[in-house]
């Protein structure tokens, strides 16, 4: 946007002078023409610079409504993913709580097992102690 205010203002100081070496109704005339033309350049840049200012005010606009999309995105992946931690946590927890469980029961039986087999073993040194007195 820079260069064609500079231009316009280069064309028309060239306009001047060329005028100003003139003599006469012409160059009445021509001064009047430079002049207007003069103006119509500035209104020229200057609706341009409005349209470019317009052009970024409505390009931030949009910038920002897409930031805030983009914020609640985020947002809402955040939500998601601290849900799906707190689901795997639970599934974790009712997991060890059931292994636990389970191991309990697993001890519970090998004990069992144990102390059965502690009885049987008992038995049989009772049974064998038995013979062996009776034979003495």
């Amino acid at each position: 946007m820079k260069t064609r205010p500079l231009t316009t203002a280069l064309l028309a100081a060239s306009l001047l002078l060329a005028l100003a070496a003139c003599k006469g109704p012409e160059a009445e005339q021509a001064k009047q023409d430079a002049a207007q033309a003069a103006d119509s350049a500035g209104a020229a840049a200057r609706e341009a610079v409005d349209k470019a200012a317009a052009a970024t005010r409505e390009a931030a606009d949009k910038t920002a409504e897409a930031s805030e999309h983009a914020a609640a995105d985020t947002q809402q992946a955040l939500d998601n993913a601290a849900d799906a931690t707190a689901n795997a946590a639970d599934q974790a927890k009712a997991a060890a709580t059931d292994a636990a469980a389970h191991a309990s029961d697993a001890t519970a039986t090998a004990a069992q097992k144990v102390a059965d087999k502690a009885r049987d073993v008992a038995a049989d040194a009772k049974a064998n102690a038995a013979k062996e007195e009776a034979k003495h």
